[in-house]
């Protein structure tokens, strides 16, 4: 079996990355249009606002995955974090997907300082939620009509995990 290895996005990886972006498959459940631009890849990842953390995936030396982190700069909202996910078709039900959240969660906890990691996910994409339920994240509403797919609207669910309390502590 091959190994899985995380690491921070590099420039050089903009064109393994536009590849992804550009599968229908990917498109069609995050919130990119299809066709994007090989430059704005190479532009997201030379430029790396504070708070923001790109990893990539490898699998055999080449790159399956992404996930950005964004942590939130706000005063108020410094304890919270976003990401967006992304894994290659032809590289799906791999683990891939389970690695980077495994990673973006060990820098969430241990690292970053972030009790609140948030996402949004369209209802009909079974296999990212229950990816997200087994990393412990609820869902906390639905958003109707959340953005258009394919011509049409589509729902989303806005999800969360809390950081757990050190020893089942409770505040």
């Amino acid at each position: 079996m091959s190994r899985i290895v995380i690491r921070h996005a590099e420039i050089s990886d903009a064109a393994a990355l536009h590849r992804i972006l550009s599968q229908p498959e990917t498109y069609a459940d995050i919130l990119q249009l299809p066709h994007p631009f090989l430059q704005h890849v190479q532009d997201r990842l030379a430029e790396c606002p504070p708070g923001t953390q790109r990893l990539v995936a490898c699998l055999d030396d080449e790159v399956a995955g992404s996930l950005m982190l964004e942590v939130n700069g706000r005063a108020r909202r410094r304890h919270t974090a976003s990401f967006g996910l992304s894994v290659d078709a032809s590289h799906r039900g791999k683990g891939v997907a389970s690695m980077l959240m495994h990673e973006m969660i060990n820098l969430c906890d241990n690292w970053l300082g972030v009790e609140r990691i948030e996402l949004t996910v369209f209802v009909d994409n079974q296999a990212a939620i229950a990816l997200y339920q087994k990393y412990g994240f609820v869902t906390e509403g639905v958003a109707r009509r959340f953005a258009v797919r394919n011509g049409q609207q589509v729902d989303a669910l806005h999800m969360a995990r809390l950081r757990p309390y050190p020893d089942g502590q409770r505040a």
